[in-house]
């Protein structure tokens, strides 16, 4: 019995112990669904992960989602709330041989006890096909229920086998609101926050704590540790000056080849194509400060003045060439201000993508159908039989007629691709080009008979 007691108070020492060297983030983690805050879009009352909890039907899941959302806590949640029995491992740091030995533990005390275990995974976008793999039959027979944690879209990450057994659950970044409550609750918090610890925590710096977090409890939590434990007057006041001196500067999260990279860039093309040269200059900001190459940047921008402006403002593509030449010219951080004048240029302009349908309708009709033959009189003539074989033969130069333009036949078949919008210059366009086929449909239809005759011409390309 004695053996007993000094066992447990071992134990008890040394959790204390692990407890008091955790940061304040990971001590206050929530430990009942109540207590949770966050993601209600899945586990608010009566939402899909809250009646799988209420009806003992888990399966394993997929949280996807930025850093400090939950994930973890979560997880954690999840198995005190089913008591189970919780494993972790984290992706970078295990490889099969672990993976297996757990897979074993849990099917042991399954047979054994009967009781559950769930096996977190860390980053499981870091396992490798194999590792995946692994998981496959223990998760697929029910064995062991896997939570897995990852940054990156699963749909890209995990292999399908996994992700077809799994249900994905995706993190949003915590409201202000969110973290504010969660920094309150630390200040009072006696048992494992910082309730023991006089603070007087300003509405300013509280406030500042939950703009500057971007939705990530850990990093505003650890902000407010810092701050608090650095402060060698009690009680503390923590002012936004302290605020500022302890949340480090934001480490953006920007894989080059991931989700981030692509995101951010499809939110910068929208932004200009919509019209949002606020947006289109934010979306900028944020790649450039991530690390994104000017030259990257650069082409969506050429690209966008291309297919979204077109030529409703023919300007705007040589804008963005001149944006693109100077970032490869005098790179950063000069170039910034090119493409932030060609990015607002753009978005700020009349839009029409007349021109990416005609191109898109005139390939597909070229893949689709019948190939269409170049009519004799618009062949090439420059070479010394050509005349034998009747090419150029009948070609009008459209300059020797009023007004720069005669009716010709171009295609051997009628086809219409340009359909200019009534925006910006394009309008102009609209209405040559509305006159020239008015022109045309009535020359066909025999109403014109008094155009001049055109000189004889041997221009023939």
């Amino acid at each position: 019995m004695a053996k007993r007691a000094v066992s447990n108070l071992f134990r008890d020492v040394h959790q204390a112990n692990l407890t008091k060297a955790q940061p304040l983030a990971a001590r206050m983690r929530p430990r009942t669904v109540e207590e949770f805050v966050g993601q209600e879009h899945f586990f608010g009352p009566d939402k899909l992960l809250r009646r799988m909890l209420q009806a003992d039907r888990l399966s394993s899941l997929i949280f996807y989602g930025p850093p400090g959302t939950g994930k973890t806590a979560l997880a954690h949640v999840i198995a005190q709330h089913t008591r189970c029995h919780f494993r972790q491992l984290n992706a970078v740091a295990a490889g099969i041989k672990e993976v297996r030995e757990m897979l074993q533990e849990a099917t042991a005390e399954l047979e054994e006890t009967g009781q559950r275990t769930i096996l977190f995974v860390d980053e499981l976008h870091r396992f490798n096909r194999s590792q995946q793999d692994v998981l496959l039959p223990d998760v697929e027979e029910g064995r062991v229920i896997l939570i897995g944690a990852t940054t990156q879209n699963p749909f890209f990450a995990i292999n399908s086998p996994l992700l077809s057994r799994s249900q994905i659950f995706t993190f949003e970044p915590l409201s202000r609101a969110q973290i504010k409550s969660l920094l309150e609750r630390a200040v009072t918090d006696h048992e494992r926050g910082l309730g023991n610890i006089p603070i007087h925590l300003s509405p300013e710096a509280l406030e500042f704590l939950a703009e500057t977090s971007d939705g990530d409890a850990r990093r505003a939590l650890t902000a407010l540790e810092i701050g608090v434990l650095s402060a060698e007057q009690k009680p503390v006041e923590f002012t936004l000056a302290v605020a500022q001196d302890s949340i480090q500067r934001k480490v953006l999260d920007y894989d080059p080849t991931g989700d981030a990279h692509y995101d951010l860039a499809s939110a910068f093309i929208k932004s200009m194509r919509g019209s949002d040269p606020d947006a289109a200059i934010y979306w900028l900001a944020r790649m450039l400060e991530a690390g994104e190459e000017p030259r990257f940047i650069a082409r969506r921008i050429v690209i966008c003045a291309s297919e979204d402006v077109g030529n409703a403002d023919p300007q705007a593509l040589i804008v963005a060439a001149a944006a693109l030449q100077a970032s490869e010219f005098v790179g950063l951080p000069e170039c910034q201000l090119a493409l932030a004048q060609a990015v607002t240029y753009i978005a700020s302009a009349p839009k029409s993508n007349a021109s990416t349908a005609a191109i898109s309708k005139a390939r597909e009709d070229v893949r689709n159908g019948r190939t269409l033959a170049v009519p004799v009189h618009l062949r090439d003539s420059n070479y010394q039989s050509a005349k034998q074989f009747g090419h150029g033969v009948g070609y009008q130069y459209s300059h020797d007629f009023a007004g720069g333009w005669v009716d010709q036949q171009y295609l051997p078949e009628s086809r219409r691709y340009y359909e200019p919008v009534d925006r910006g210059y394009e309008l102009e366009i609209r209405k040559r080009l509305d006159e020239i086929r008015r022109r045309r449909s009535e020359m066909k239809d025999g109403q014109i008979s008094d155009l001049p005759t055109p000189p004889t011409h041997d221009e023939t390309s």
